[in-house]
């Protein structure tokens, strides 16, 4: 009876041990996913335009009168120039375009901030001689999305500015408005941008 109770006793222990063992394992299956989790939301994008350093051909196209129900474009061509800054978190982007409906210097100065892990897009035309509100926003998968609020003729819009088809000698920018809170968005600029090798 002594044998059989020793038996039953140390099964139990076996099994409770075997248990204990389960969980302190699935708790730290689960405690590494969510440390996964948390390091991919809090991605290090300093580097994300890193792919654009150097000189582009560009291809732009600009909507004349946004949101006005105006369908007419006019087609530009020149250069885009993209300057590393602050070992990557900052780069500086000269555009020159000509094209029948004229000549478009542009500046933008984009900045990486490490608090937020975003990026502030800030354009400034050659003709105005200041920085628009800049865009906010990231990539993810490839993508960048870049928002932020803006008057134009006197009503507030919303500013969506979107890069894609990454590769390295090609990459797509499109900017677009939306005065409908962000339901609808209409196109205004677009551009290729091809590297000059």
């Amino acid at each position: 009876m002594k044998i059989m109770y020793k038996l039953l006793l140390t099964s139990i222990i076996c099994l409770l041990g075997a248990n204990v063992l389960y969980a302190f394992v699935k708790q730290q299956k689960d405690t590494s996913k969510a440390v996964s989790k948390q390091s991919a939301a809090e991605r290090n994008g300093e580097h994300d335009f890193d792919f654009e350093i150097g000189t582009w051909k560009t291809d732009l196209k600009r909507l004349l009168h946004p949101l006005t129900g105006s369908t007419t474009w006019v087609a530009y061509t020149g250069s885009t120039v993209v300057s590393k800054v602050w070992s990557g978190r900052a780069n500086l982007v000269e555009l020159e375009v000509d094209g029948p409906a004229g000549h478009i210097e542009g500046l933008s100065v984009r900045l990486y901030n490490p608090q937020s892990r975003q990026w502030s897009l800030n354009f400034s035309g050659a003709g105005t001689g200041a920085m628009s509100q800049p865009t906010i926003g990231g990539f993810k998968n490839g993508r960048g999305e870049f928002f932020d609020q803006e008057t134009l003729n006197g009503r507030a819009i919303l500013v969506r500015f979107v890069i894609t088809e990454l590769t390295p000698d090609t990459c797509h920018f499109e900017q677009s408005f939306s005065d409908d809170g962000g339901k609808t968005w209409e196109a205004n600029w677009i551009a290729t941008d091809t590297r000059v090798k």
